[in-house]
């Protein structure tokens, strides 16, 4: 089975998946840092979604074509997630966010766009570069210590590897709700298994006393990476990729209503920024 994508009529809807995906990703991602054990939060967010699952792939095509696939989606998915609990350990959400969500557009287009040499028009190179610079600018005068920034960084470049690896998964499958079934079961079981071994007793009490909203982050987990999964199985990687950081507005929301810090004036003029790459991107 070819690793292309069938390309739409348009942009648009693959577009309008990521970007609703990046909105609904920043709340989970809300969710977990605000639970006192991150640990536990993102083991029991990533056990929910598969538990959730678990049913489904009795009913789905088995993702043949797409076993190696998973299998290095769930061991980066691993790094990724262990790394992002670290970050979210010694530095702020709205610190280490924008950088780890940052990097990862950046890298993706470099590996897909010049390493791959998948099909990009200027004005989507523009746009993705526009918005990781503006993800950077919300960090700007911030301190991020060198153990959170290298957490955060290592955070982004997982993140681009996974999609990468994911973008071509999800298209070499039977169907692309094949593979966002298996992808969710066999990550939930790694990542489980995983901080269990990590955190021993602890994490199993922590877990429990946070598990309602770990189920929440869980099932919004499905629907923000199933409609990311969903969008890169219609269209272009790396410019989509770079839609889902337009999350980082719901994001800087979130810590702003919610967590009570400051709407600076770079602050203010990154998110103008990130909705402006965000339009080259749809021009393109």
């Amino acid at each position: 089975m070819s690793h292309g994508y069938s390309r739409p009529v348009t942009l648009a809807l693959p577009a309008l998946m990521m970007i609703a995906s990046g909105s609904i990703h920043a709340v989970v991602n809300a969710i977990v840092k605000g639970g006192k054990d991150k640990m536990a939060a993102r083991a029991v967010t990533d056990g929910s979604s598969a538990i959730i699952l678990l049913p489904a792939t009795l009913f789905v095509a088995l993702p043949t074509g797409a076993w190696g696939w998973l299998a290095a989606s769930a061991a980066i998915h691993a790094l990724y997630l262990y790394s992002l609990i670290r970050a979210y350990k010694v530095a702020d959400f709205s610190a280490a966010y924008p950088v780890l969500r940052g990097t990862a557009p950046l890298v993706t287009a470099l590996v897909t766009l010049g390493m791959l040499r998948q099909p990009g028009t200027p004005y989507q190179i523009g746009g993705i570069a526009v918005i990781g610079g503006a993800m950077f600018l919300l960090v700007a005068g911030r301190h991020l210590g060198r153990s959170a920034l290298g957490w955060s960084v290592l955070t982004g470049v997982s993140i681009a590897a996974y999609t990468v690896v994911d973008a071509a998964g999800v298209r070499a499958a039977p169907t692309p709700t094949s593979y966002i079934v298996w992808v969710f079961v066999i990550m939930g079981a790694v990542v489980t298994t995983m901080f269990s071994a990590i955190g021993r007793g602890e994490m199993i009490a922590a877990a429990r006393q946070q598990w309602r909203p770990g189920v929440i982050a869980g099932s919004l987990s499905i629907v923000t990476y199933g409609l990311a999964l969903t969008a890169l199985s219609l269209g272009p990687t790396a410019p989509l990729a770079a839609l889902r950081e337009t999350g980082m507005v719901t994001a800087l929301g979130i810590s702003i209503l919610v967590m009570g810090e400051r709407a600076t004036p770079g602050r203010i003029t990154a998110v103008f920024a990130i909705l402006a790459g965000a339009a080259l991107i749809l021009a393109g």
